[in-house]
């Protein structure tokens, strides 16, 4: 199937910075809430749609980060059960932490003290948006989708049709095959947003350009017996060929552990005379489809921590135009107490 968008090879770049242009965004633009908001990727595909964000991310730098790139508030705090938020959001929208979901984390769910979701589901109980929207690592579809479907059950109980899906970020301009599960509850009528890269994605390559094979400032290339340990981890793994970074496919996906860790799994580029280096934020962050504007605050682990736990801002613009789009149609949220579905026992108590 032929892409759905016109301007899909147009320069990597040029496309990144038309599509998360910001408009002028109106006072009276739906308001969307985006709760454990990092550093405002998901935020920056929502004002890119000309709706209104506001965040709430508890670390400081990348609260900062937030609030020097888009044109709203973030609010620095650690969200805590029953939050207080802003009123009159239309949506509420985030990033639950998922270390309890992540292949490397220790699949605790509710006994994991970093676990956001209660409070995720506390703030749609009380305020009652017209769509609530999470996103998170395809494995809690799957190594925790007891824990998941307890959620899904939950938000079907206040009122709410509840839809996911996995999204690869590369089939929306993202050079980055990064899949990531979404969730979406509200009250009928939503719809995905189309595909408009799945047959001509851009590369990794396209997106790093004249900075792949540069020499950037205090670079840091890889060690004689980091190549060792490499090769060992690789051989182990069975590793068809190694992990470096092909510059003529998307790249895999960008996290924080192969952005900043010394590890096998590191996102390295290999030099034409054999060196192989660390990425630099700026090629980490054109990876996740930031655009070049878009300034990072904090040491250079910050930055990279930020960046890896960013929802692709491309991808989050193909969510909020099917937000948007569904907001300008949708009905009244569900009065409190409204069950639309019948309740079922839950064998584990979320609010």
């Amino acid at each position: 199937m032929k892409s759905a968008n016109p301007d899909a090879k147009i320069p990597y770049l040029d496309f990144v910075a038309r599509s998360l242009n910001i408009p002028l965004i109106e006072d009276n633009s739906p308001l969307v809430v985006d709760l454990f908001a990092g550093c405002g990727g998901l935020a920056l595909g929502f004002e890119a749609c000309g709706l209104r964000a506001i965040g709430y991310e508890q670390l400081p730098d990348a609260c900062k980060t937030y609030q020097q790139n888009l044109h709203r508030l973030c609010h620095q705090v650690k969200l805590t059960r029953h939050p207080a938020l802003v009123e009159g959001a239309k949506a509420i929208v985030g990033g639950p932490p998922c270390q309890p979901f992540s292949v490397g984390g220790h699949q605790l769910g509710l006994t994991d003290s970093r676990d956001g979701f209660p409070i995720f589901l506390d703030a749609i109980k009380r305020y009652r948006p017209q769509l609530a929207l999470f996103e998170n690592v395809r494995g809690m579809l799957f190594r925790s989708k007891a824990y998941f479907l307890e959620i899904v059950q939950a938000l079907e109980e206040l009122g709410y049709i509840v839809e996911w899906e996995i999204l690869n970020a590369a089939d929306y301009g993202v050079p980055q095959r990064r899949e990531r599960l979404f969730c979406v509850a509200h009250l009928g009528g939503w719809v995905w947003p189309q595909k408009t890269h799945s047959s001509c994605p851009y590369t990794a390559g396209e997106a790093l350009g004249e900075l792949a094979f540069s020499i950037p400032e205090n670079p840091k290339f890889l060690t004689a017996s980091m190549d060792r340990y490499i090769k060992k981890y690789e051989s182990a793994s069975k590793c068809i060929k190694p992990r470096d970074l092909y510059l003529d496919a998307p790249a895999r996906t960008v996290t924080c552990r192969n952005l900043s860790g010394a590890t096998g799994d590191m996102l390295r580029i290999k030099l034409p005379d054999g060196r192989r280096r660390r990425l630099t934020v700026r090629e980490g962050a054109r990876l996740q489809s930031f655009p070049d504007n878009f300034e990072f605050s904090g040491s250079q682990e910050s930055q990279y921590k930020q960046i890896g736990n960013a929802v692709p801002p491309l991808l989050a613009k193909a969510i909020a135009t099917s937000v948007k789009a569904y907001l300008n149609g949708s009905s009244t949220p569900p009065a409190s107490g409204y069950i639309l579905n019948q309740p079922k026992q839950l064998s584990l108590k979320l609010f």
